[in-house]
């Protein structure tokens, strides 16, 4: 039936948004004038997580001709640094607990998001176009065709089922001359995705909408000091509770004004490399919709977080002040179930690709890494005591023992979800510390949010070393079976592997500074580490010593470091550290621990949105080629036409547009 609700100009808008993102062959063949007529199609809103077809067209639009990398330094520079995803987060169709939202209604229509029965689609006549011609159109998908008459200007929206070839037949009608038939198939192909892994995989780093922060000092608390052994740091913007020492407030009350994560309990974002890489693919490829399962969760290991639950990074507030559930399901658990509902209601649904990033938990790199920064001996005796604070050595024993065993057990396990290997995409790590090729110098620059922090200088070089040398060399082999990774068959076992971007980020460390840096953090973050007031009188009311409110502070600008540092993870997320266990949980929100575990549990050493728009730049062509998405698309078949009947009812005057459902 034909649907006179749709108007051209937005068809065009859809239209012109989508060509930008396009494959160059394909645009140039609706653009070419002297080109022969044909039928060119595309999926509408084909990022299927996002519930508003807006939300598509901005990245459509930013892509055009464009990189990941460059997309997203555009839409950087959009937003004034306030990112593009504090809109978009709230309009997904999976919602902040991390549920699929079944169904889900996108651009008005109720979906089912894990096994669609049918995709919105554009439909137009391009090419060589007699000026005034009319189109008889014909859509059948063997149910009987749906027919219109309109000006061939006018594009046609219509719903391609799923899983079904609709033949697409216009007649062109101009004048006395006779009328040409042009055909094509139309067959959308939905891609599932699901991302796994840890934090480097979920985006950490990178809160969808973050943190606001005040002109004013909030006071934090040394280990084992007295009364006058307090600092002072920037509070967040609308806290009404106690920003001194001596008037603690409840965690609740404080939450309030929490950044805003994807997922809170994993700090999954819309920024990370694997929502990006599916993402790209659907505005690159016209005829595509991918549907996206992201499970990746901060903190995760291989036994902990794919195989078995792990504990949540935190808990947002509630209305109803329920407590927090404290822990996340396995991911391999969910994603089962995910797999067995979709193929329940659609037998053939299968799941296509996985992304993966894991293993860096599994070595304690976060324990490497407070090694490096954390220089007080009073805290490195703490730390190392409780167990945050790692050693090179335990590290490298586990990975030449465990990491190998829990690798194994988790290829035989993607292979039952999964079935072939090379459709488990791994995107290895980048090195954080490393700047014009070598390590950072180290110091306190960037880490100064918390007096004990200094990137000791040796203990980084070590650390660096050990990455470059050790680490990543044995996750590509794990990946590919190679260097004595033991594999049940080398060839069936091996993962496809993706570190085209580690090159990339040899320039662009946690240490990379340049003149073209945001002018807040030009001028605030100092390069001797003296970015803070010390004296907690002034600081109280203003802890900047540059005089500027932190409230300037942008996490989405374009900046010479991909990595967040420390100072960078409290200005943009300042992560209460409910993940830690009870033991050392802090006593309240003024808490030495919870004054180091600020700084680093929203994301220091993890990449930016930059970062992960690098990842994903890198990680693209192989998901392309893996998927097979610049195969051949079907040849338009042109000819002479015999007529396309059409009741008068069906036909639609000049100029309006068309709609076919």
């Amino acid at each position: 039936m034909v649907r006179n609700s749709l108007r051209s100009l937005i068809a065009s808008a859809l239209l012109a948004g989508a060509l930008a993102a396009l494959p160059v062959q394909w645009a140039a063949a609706q653009t070419a004038i002297n080109a022969p007529m044909q039928i060119s199609w595309e999926v509408r809103n084909r990022f299927r997580l996002f519930r508003e077809e807006r939300d598509f067209l901005l990245h459509a639009d930013s892509a055009r001709g464009r990189s990941v990398l460059a997309s997203e330094q555009a839409l950087e520079l959009q937003s004034d640094g306030r990112g593009w995803a504090r809109n978009t987060v709230n309009r997904l169709c999976i919602d902040l607990s991390g549920r699929v939202n079944e169904p889900c209604t996108r651009d008005n229509v109720k979906e089912s998001y894990l096994t669609p029965t049918d995709h919105p689609i554009t439909v137009r006549l391009t090419g060589q176009i007699p000026v005034g011609a009319t189109c008889a159109w014909s859509f059948d998908d063997g149910e009987g065709p749906q027919q219109s008459a309109f000006d061939c200007a006018e594009p046609v929206n219509l719903r391609a089922r799923y899983g079904r070839p609709t033949i697409a037949t216009v007649e062109v009608s101009s004048g006395p001359e006779a009328p040409q038939r042009v055909s094509t198939e139309i067959m959308v192909r939905d891609i599932f995705i699901a991302g796994l892994g840890d934090s480097v995989a979920s985006g950490e780093g990178n809160p969808d909408r973050p943190i606001a922060l005040s002109d004013e000092g909030f006071c934090f608390r040394y280990y084992l000091g007295t009364a006058a052994a307090q600092y002072y740091r920037p509070s967040r913007a609308g806290y009404k509770g106690g920003r001194a020492c001596e008037a603690p407030e409840s965690l609740q009350v404080w939450q309030r004004q929490s950044a805003l994560w994807f997922n809170s309990a994993c700090h999954r974002s819309l920024y990370s490399y694997q929502t990006r890489t599916a993402l790209a693919m659907a505005v690159q490829y016209p005829h595509i919709a991918v549907t996206y399962l992201p499970l990746a969760c901060t903190g995760a290991t291989i036994p902990d977080g794919l195989f078995g639950s792990q504990r949540a990074r935190e808990c947002p507030p509630t209305k109803s002040g329920a407590s927090c559930k404290g822990t996340v399901n396995a991911q391999l658990a969910e994603l089962r179930e995910a797999v067995t509902a979709a193929k329940r209601r659609q037998p053939e649904r299968n799941l296509d690709l996985i992304l993966l990033s894991i293993g860096a938990n599994d070595i304690n790199f976060s324990g490497l890494v407070a090694d490096v920064i954390v220089d007080t001996p009073t805290e490195r005796v703490l730390f190392r005591r409780s167990g945050v604070m790692g050693s090179i050595d335990d590290s490298r024993a586990a990975l030449t023992r465990e990491l190998p065993q829990s690798f194994a057990k988790l290829r035989e396990a993607l292979k039952s979800l999964v079935g072939d290997l090379q459709r488990v995409v791994y995107v290895s790590y980048a090195d954080p510390t490393l700047a014009d090729g070598a390590p950072c110098p180290g110091g306190r620059a960037g880490f100064d949010i918390h007096p004990s922090f200094n990137a000791q200088p040796q203990r980084l070089a070590n650390v660096s070393g050990y990455v470059e040398n050790e680490f990543l060399p044995q996750l590509k082999a794990l990946a590919l079976c190679q260097s004595g990774v033991l594999c049940r068959d080398p060839r069936a076992d091996r993962m496809t592997f993706v570190d085209a971007h580690q090159a990339a980020f040899a320039n662009h460390g946690f240490c990379a500074r340049a003149s073209s840096d945001p002018e807040f953090d030009r001028e605030c973050f100092s390069p001797k580490g003296e970015s803070f007031d010390p004296d907690i009188v002034t600081a109280a009311n203003q802890p900047m010593l540059c005089g500027r409110s932190a409230g300037e502070y942008r996490a989405y600008l374009p900046r010479a470091r991909w990595i967040r540092d420390a100072n960078d993870s409290y200005f943009a997320a300042m992560s209460y550290p409910q993940g830690l266990p009870s033991s050392s949980q802090p006593a309240d929100i003024h808490d030495a621990t919870w004054g180091i575990l600020s700084a680093v549990y929203g994301g220091a050493v993890h990449p930016s949105a930059e970062g992960h728009a690098v990842m994903a730049d890198a990680a693209l062509p192989a998901v392309a080629s893996v998927l097979q998405l610049d195969a051949a698309v079907p040849e338009v078949i042109q000819e002479p036409a015999s007529p396309i009947v059409v009741a008068p009812d069906e036909r639609r005057p000049a100029g309006q547009p068309g709609g076919l459902y």
